[in-house]
């Protein structure tokens, strides 16, 4: 391992939680996902262990299915931009979807966000699995999986061509001379695409940090070669270590053959922790979780990986259903690994069913034997670093206060912060305007 090669960690901000019981918990806030101060509470608290940044999902359609938070939660950029004025140095990373929004008004509120935050604001690109996000958007029929990725790689270009409209040194502002601005260095993108047509320029400067950094959370293969061609991150969601590592060698050898260096390339698995002071602690912690839920409850969770197909017509204790390609159009990386793992283990619909809605990760246990799942993955280069969840109320405080110290001790992780971006944050290199570098380059 290179010698100044350090971990990386950011962390979900999911108010009641991932599953469909949590917000059942007595330590939780039932109306925790719609709670502002409990968001600046885990941002600072996120700052104060020096995380990379701060991580908020989101979806675009819901009904009566959809697990608690997704029913009623902030818009990510909206409370990210608040966010932005509680704290001063972590990174803030919110999903929006590119099967749903235009490059032009993205484009501006990202680049928005980066200055409101002085350059921390990363953007986590995904292309809306779900059909019934189509039903909002008035735009007719939702784009089947590939053509979504090619609507999202033509997306990122323009964002991104969008964000060089004005090069770094183009605003003067010489209040003698009266000079504003150099025309020279105002840029119109003029794009027509497939998908696209848009002219720019954009009516706001690049940021401190250059742009906005680029998470993508497929892991398809249409995903995977997205991100190896386009993504400063990958979030990604291994089980194991053995599927983890073969995932990080599969994105970084891409990024490679699209001519870009591995390392401008990180790879974050999401891992869910539970901390306790003894192995007996963690499990009971986990047990407390897991009796929160219904197989009811478990049942209406795995349906949301299919389109909210409806599991109750089959026996929980015969083998899982064959759906043959259902659920291929949506969470596709992540319905093809439920059915092979339920063939290939032999398991019922009840197991599938408690194997998602609440899962048993590696990562449970004392603070030592986290500490040590951390740095073997991070030494066996299957992870650049990792988004931490957890599934039980101050697990978050647990894991900063009582991991965090011991990867400093390792020498794995900083002890203060270096940096004022996300992008000095990651160690990703500055974009240069393509402008400029042209001039450059002539």
């Amino acid at each position: 391992m290179a010698q100044n090669r350090y971990l990386k960690l950011g962390t979900f901000l999911q108010g009641v939680g991932s599953s469909m019981s949590l917000w059942r918990h007595p330590e939780l806030e039932a109306d925790a996902s719609i709670r502002f101060p409990l968001y600046v509470d885990l941002a600072r608290k996120a700052e104060a262990g020096k995380f990379d940044f701060v991580f908020i999902a989101d979806g675009l359609h819901i009904n009566e299915n959809s697990i608690p938070h997704f029913l009623n939660r902030f818009e990510p950029l909206t409370l990210l931009s608040a966010l932005a004025a509680a704290t001063s140095r972590i990174g803030l990373v919110g999903t929006l979807s590119t099967s749903y929004s235009e490059p032009f008004t993205v484009a501006r509120q990202f680049s928005s966000l980066d200055h409101i935050s002085g350059g921390r604001a990363g953007w986590n690109v995904v292309t809306s699995p779900s059909d019934g996000a189509a039903a909002n958007f008035n735009k007719g029929k939702h784009p089947a999986h590939a053509e979504r990725y090619r609507i999202a790689e033509e997306y990122l270009e323009v964002t991104t061509g969008l964000w060089d409209s004005w090069e770094d040194d183009a605003f003067i502002r010489d209040k003698t001379s009266g000079v504003f601005f150099d025309p020279a260095k105002l840029h119109r993108l003029n794009h027509k695409g497939e998908f696209f047509s848009v002219q720019g320029p954009l009516n706001i400067a690049r940021s401190k940090q250059g742009r906005p950094i680029i998470f993508q959370a497929g892991s398809s293969d249409a995903g995977r070669n997205l991100a190896a061609k386009t993504a400063d991150a990958v979030f990604t969601g291994q089980e194991t270590l053995e599927e983890a590592r073969a995932f990080y060698k599969d994105v970084k050898t891409r990024a490679r053959a699209f001519g870009r260096s591995p390392e401008e390339l990180l790879i974050f698995p999401g891992i869910s922790v539970i901390v306790g002071r003894t192995a007996e602690e963690a499990e009971r912690k986990y047990e407390e979780i897991a009796g929160l839920g219904s197989i009811q409850d478990a049942l209406t969770y795995l349906s949301r990986f299919f389109d909210y197909h409806d599991f109750t017509q089959y026996p929980l204790d015969e083998p899982f259903p064959e759906l043959g390609d259902f659920g291929s159009n949506g969470f596709r990386s992540t319905t093809d690994k439920i059915k092979k793992d339920a063939k290939e283990l032999h398991l019922t619909l009840r197991q599938v069913a408690l194997r998602a809605s609440t899962p048993r990760t590696a990562f449970t246990g004392t603070p030592e034997h986290i500490a040590d799942q951390l740095e073997e993955w991070f030494r066996e280069e299957a992870a650049d670093g990792f988004i931490i969840g957890s599934g039980v109320p101050g697990g978050f405080h647990d894991f900063v206060d009582q991991v965090v110290p011991l990867l400093q001790q390792r020498g794995l992780y900083r002890n203060e912060y270096e940096e004022d971006t996300l992008r000095g944050h990651l160690g990703l290199p500055y974009p240069e305007n393509r402008y400029t570098k042209q001039k450059i380059t002539n």
